[in-house]
């Protein structure tokens, strides 16, 4: 098989040489070329109308319009949490929350998880006791069942969860975007980079700015309401901000084959963290990440309604042109434009400057 050959020619190759996103490609590629037919599923007529590659997979059931959803994601310490920076209650909390966010990406509302714990055997049960607590507030809040999972010994801690949600209808995916539409977010950019970077920097720090700005990191609230809203306003094309709105837009025009630009002097930025990090706001909307609002890309009429009918930040930042697939520039007020490239999250590849 062709990707065969692209794997004997990569076999010297570190995943940190590749990319996190180049090795998902490779990866995804793998499973998709290699799969030998649709598996069990078909003999209880589940048909997959989402494959691998996007913020979920999906499937519906013999002739139903319900699709089902299922995600996964982990959290580890050390790499996207640490215990000065998170209390356990806000890591049950913001565990959950990724995942909440890739179902509202798609339209839907979760419905059941498991979580698996990879624990020290030193925790303290009490920190047990308040990292349920955190995960149990937010399944309440969004309607959602926590139905199991499992627990392993670990050197540090980890949290992996994975999420089952649903939805009416054709799920939003990132292939769907064309030339020629506008891109838009629908909240806020950059809060939660910014919480990091305050306790980072100044984590005992007093005020209403640093309030907002670690509450925006530690508590994310997912937009499932909001996807809902997309989706039966007939967008088709939509992920969630969660590596960093350059990135995250180069992922949905790559998979879509299609180029993007965003305009700086549109992105929606919170004035708490604009007074405390002016110099910084933008490249903290930018690659700042774990914002999970909604990215979403449409035709400019429906798209500029649909930004007019929603609040606390929503705005047009962008338009999708037909350059490289996956290439994104932005443009500052002067009109200079410039690579968005390596500004957000990447577990393997080097950090952003």
């Amino acid at each position: 098989m062709e990707y065969q050959g692209i794997l004997y020619n990569l076999g010297a190759m570190q995943i940190k040489e590749l990319g996190e996103f180049g090795v998902i490609d490779l990866l995804t590629r793998m499973v998709v070329d290699q799969r030998t037919d649709a598996g069990n599923g078909r003999s209880f007529s589940f048909e997959l109308t989402v494959d691998n590659g996007d913020d979920t997979a999906a499937w519906s059931v013999g002739s139903s319009t319900i699709n089902e959803l299922f995600t996964t994601d982990t959290m580890v310490e050390g790499v996207h949490f640490t215990r000065e920076t998170t209390p356990w209650e806000d890591l049950g909390w913001k565990s959950f929350a990724s995942n909440i966010s890739d179902v509202a990406s798609m339209g839907g509302a979760p419905t059941y998880a498991l979580a698996t714990l990879g624990l020290p055997p030193e925790t303290e049960v009490s920190d047990l006791e308040n990292l349920y607590k955190g995960m149990l507030e937010i399944s309440n809040e969004y309607g959602l069942a926590i139905v199991g999972g499992d627990m392993v010994r670990s050197p540090v801690v980890f949290i992996t969860v994975a999420l089952a949600g649903a939805m009416q209808g054709q799920p939003m995916v990132r292939t769907s975007a064309q030339p020629g539409d506008l891109v838009a977010v629908t909240g806020y950019l950059g809060s939660s980079g910014g919480g990091l970077k305050l306790m980072l920097t100044g984590p005992s720090e007093k005020s209403e700015a640093a309030d907002f700005l670690r509450d925006s990191h530690r508590r994310p609230r997912p937009t499932v309401a909001v996807g809902q809203t997309l989706a039966e306003s007939g967008i088709t094309a939509a992920m969630d901000v969660s590596d960093g709105m350059a990135d995250d837009l180069s992922k949905l025009c790559r998979a879509s084959g299609v180029s993007g630009k965003i305009f700086a002097n549109k992105i929606p930025l919170h004035p708490l963290l604009c007074s405390r990090f002016p110099d910084d706001c933008i490249d903290l909307a930018l690659g700042g990440g774990e914002d999970y609002v909604l990215l979403f890309t449409g035709q400019p009429a429906k798209v500029n309604h649909i930004v007019t009918e929603l609040s606390g930040g929503a705005a047009v930042v962008g338009e999708i042109g037909d350059g490289e697939p996956g290439r994104v520039t932005v443009v500052d007020a002067q009109g200079n434009e410039t690579p968005a490239s390596n500004r957000g999250w990447d577990h393997f590849g080097r950090s952003p400057e």
